[in-house]
């Protein structure tokens, strides 16, 4: 089956689970269930770490650069971009990169029974054009803001995660393909707690 797109679902602004208790259940998990993550909870996911609400996004950025690009892989169905302007994750490559990434990254093995991952990538360019060399701490800033959004949304949503922010770069890059401009700056294995 060819995914072209994938049209996500119109973010919900109310959950069943206060901050506070989506703070203090925020773990890393490392072991997966291997179970389909439903489209719903994937939109909500992307929308609370790079989604629009009206002129500006989810997440601050210094200036309104907005530096951060989120791909995934979807076990199973590819790798994809978030097009947040449309609410869209557009195919960008088929098959299964789980465990091309997962060896990227030291050989994480769970990175490869995740069902999804989210690869945060940011465009330094777009912020030190602005703001110089200080620009680079400006999109680390942003980076933090956006997979902590993430990781929230997920314990909101029943699901797990772990932030990683060990692997090799530039095979990261190579294994999906990701455009020169952008640098991947972590990896969120995401899925349904073992």
């Amino acid at each position: 089956m060819v995914f072209l797109s994938i049209e996500l679902t119109e973010p919900r602004i109310k959950g069943n689970k206060s901050l506070e208790e989506c703070i203090f259940e925020r773990v890393s998990v490392r072991s997966f269930k291997d179970k389909e993550i439903e489209i719903e909870k994937i939109s909500q996911i992307l929308w609370a770490g790079q989604g629009k609400k009206g002129y500006k996004r989810t997440v601050p950025s210094a200036g309104a650069t907005y530096p951060l690009e989120l791909y995934i892989t979807i076990k199973g169905k590819g790798f994809f971009h978030y097009n947040s302007n449309i609410n869209l994750l557009e195919l960008k490559n088929e098959g299964d990169f789980g465990k091309d990434l997962a060896n990227a990254s030291l050989n994480q093995m769970f990175i490869y029974e995740a069902p999804m991952n989210i690869i945060i990538c940011a465009d330094f360019n777009r912020t030190c054009d602005h703001y110089g060399k200080r620009g680079v701490r400006y999109v680390y800033m942003e980076i933090g803001h956006c997979a902590q959004n993430i990781e929230l949304e997920a314990v909101a949503l029943g699901l797990a995660s772990v932030p990683i922010g060990a692997f090799h770069d530039d095979e990261v890059k190579k294994v999906l393909d990701i455009p020169k401009n952008l640098e991947p700056l972590y990896i969120i294995p995401i899925g349904y707690q073992k």
